[in-house]
């Protein structure tokens, strides 16, 4: 079966919300959005996210941003990439009141950047590489990165970069075969406290 990579639209936002969450959970009980809509019942917080991806904000989960692979017709996998000059905290707060946000976002913020790298806004961030599991080994996540550097190199980048929180081996470690290296590397206490994880993992890759 060939894999088909092709940009997201607005129509696929229920199947970003699901990559997107269980991108964040990580395997963990808990992930970020979660935290940001105060509970883990994936039906209120999947249709949150799938409004969020088409916020008038352009945060870093808008569709824009995102490559899709199919299989067969069948969306098998994500992959973000976004400017970190464009996709701002900011953006991200003004996307998250767009969908009905409660306080509890300003704390969870917070988790967010606890570890509070200094990110180059010249780079391209990439996020959210996931893929269905049933599809998992057949060239899925590096046929999206493959794609995706492609059109940032056109777009005059040189620089990508990836935040990974520690312990996630198996991520770090599919990253490390597409060419990242390890830059940083920062524990922070909060985001031990919220997810069980010691900190983040800055990685980075030049191409």
């Amino acid at each position: 079966m060939s894999i088909k990579i092709r940009k997201a639209t607005a129509t696929d936002s229920a199947f970003l919300a699901q990559m997107i969450l269980q991108s964040s959970r990580a395997g963990k009980k808990d992930g970020i959005f979660d935290l940001i809509f105060a509970t883990n019942d994936e039906a209120v917080i999947l249709p949150k996210i799938e409004a969020l991806t088409k916020t008038t904000a352009k945060s870093h989960c808008n569709f824009n941003n995102f490559l899709i692979a199919e299989m067969d017709g069948k969306c098998v996998g994500t992959l973000c990439s976004y400017e970190p000059r464009i996709a701002t905290k900011e953006a991200f707060v003004t996307a998250l009141e767009e969908v009905g946000c409660s306080e509890s976002c300003e704390e969870a913020l917070d988790v967010m950047t606890c570890c509070n790298f200094n990110l180059n806004n010249r780079t391209l961030m990439f996020d959210f590489m996931e893929e269905l599991e049933g599809f998992i080994d057949v060239g899925v996540l590096k046929t999206l990165m493959t794609k995706s550097l492609l059109t940032a190199r056109l777009k005059g980048y040189r620089i990508g970069q990836a935040l990974v929180e520690i312990g996630s081996l198996e991520t770090i470690l599919f990253y490390k075969k597409l060419g990242f290296r390890i830059v940083e590397e920062k524990e922070c206490d909060l985001y031990k406290e919220k997810f069980g994880r010691a900190g983040q993992v800055l990685l980075e890759l030049e191409f």
